[in-house]
């Protein structure tokens, strides 16, 4: 069975820049429906113990499987984007993320210029994520539920770009939430911790 996790701070924490009203609603509504949705799908099969990530990785590709793959990859995603912030984040990362940043986009300014307009260009729901791609980093967007995780990519950081995780509090505005997300609230120590592992994934492949 799939559990619905905790948010990992306080509803309030990320405020004045996401809502406690927004956290309530974006986790307990629409998380939720998600994890409740993937059991209930699974149920009685034989994907009824099986991870998340097994469950998005093989069901990718099946179109008889796409409510399936849909509810998983959202309730994974999700959990990924709450970790991606923090309150008190911002700014840029330390160590060896920031030297590949540079090294792969030319400045970290450069990085947020593309982390911005990928996901403000995104046309109708989706992500934006930074990844390990091919042993690059890579900002890319993903429509509807799709996830990096899909298609063989380590994912980073993301940031939703679906309305309701920024509506109630930028309403039509979602550049300046991008903005806000990079300045204020993203967090760079998970991001520098999977960029870490990712790599020691790629070395012992």
């Amino acid at each position: 069975m799939i559990e619905l996790p905790p948010l990992p701070y306080a509803k309030d924490a990320l405020a004045p820049h996401i809502s406690a009203e927004t956290l309530t609603f974006h986790h307990d509504k629409h998380h939720k429906a998600y994890v409740e949705t993937v059991n209930k799908l699974i149920e009685g099969t034989d994907l009824e113990g099986a991870s998340l990530e097994d469950i998005i990785v093989k069901n990718a590709s099946k179109a008889e499987k796409k409510k399936l793959f849909n509810n998983a990859a959202q309730a994974w995603n999700h959990t990924f984007y709450w970790h991606s912030m923090t309150p008190k984040g911002g700014g840029a990362p330390g160590g060896a993320l920031a030297d590949r940043i540079k090294a792969d986009f030319g400045s970290f300014e450069k990085f947020a210029e593309a982390f911005r307009n990928e996901g403000a260009g995104q046309f109708g729901s989706g992500w934006v994520w930074l990844t390990l791609t091919g042993g690059k980093l890579k900002v890319e967007a993903t429509h509807d539920a799709d996830t990096p995780l899909a298609h063989g990519a380590a994912p980073l950081l993301c940031a939703d770009v679906w309305e309701h995780a920024y509506y109630l509090d930028y309403q039509n505005r979602r550049p300046d939430y991008l903005a806000t997300f990079l300045d204020h609230i993203v967090n760079w120590r998970f991001a520098e911790k999977n960029f870490a592992e990712a790599k020691a994934h790629s070395k012992a492949a």
